[in-house]
């Protein structure tokens, strides 16, 4: 046999050879990531149903709605993921859009602080300073009042 006709042979078995192991790598970091589960982590099935995990052993005990505990399969979870990620599709929480709108209240707390500081001090008024003062007003009110008629 010549090495032009071992070549077809030798290519196909290279090609299952890097199958294989990458599928055995896989395999690995699934079975990793499925035993640093730990109870209060959030979850995706393979059938795509978002859970808290609520107790690890043989089997896993799910939260899948407050009150509602499920058992599944330790093969049955797709991802374990971090509480930003989950709360963010479960929840609908953006971290980001928090950050955001507490920034924007931070820096319009901040404009109103620096209104107030560019703002003229107040005078503190006697007692006497207020009653001439209303009796001015009293006065200029009638006044005003008696020159429109």
């Amino acid at each position: 046999m010549s090495i032009v006709s071992l070549l077809p042979i030798i290519l196909i078995g290279g090609m299952l050879f890097l199958m294989m192991r990458s599928s055995k790598n896989k395999q690995q970091q699934a079975q990793q990531m499925r035993n640093q589960m730990e109870p209060g982590v959030g979850i995706r099935t393979i059938g795509g149903m978002y859970a808290l995990v609520k107790e690890v052993e043989d089997a896993v005990e799910l939260e899948i709605a407050p009150g509602v505990h499920a058992l599944y399969a330790k093969n049955a979870i797709a991802q374990v993921m971090d509480g930003v990620e989950y709360n963010r599709i479960v929840h609908g929480d953006d971290p980001d859009a928090e950050a955001e709108e507490f920034e924007d209240e931070l820096s319009a707390a901040d404009s109103d602080n620096e209104a107030v500081t560019d703002a003229e001090p107040a005078v503190l008024l006697d007692k006497s300073d207020v009653t001439e003062i209303s009796v001015e007003a009293e006065s200029g009110a009638g006044d005003k009042a008696a020159s429109s008629k």
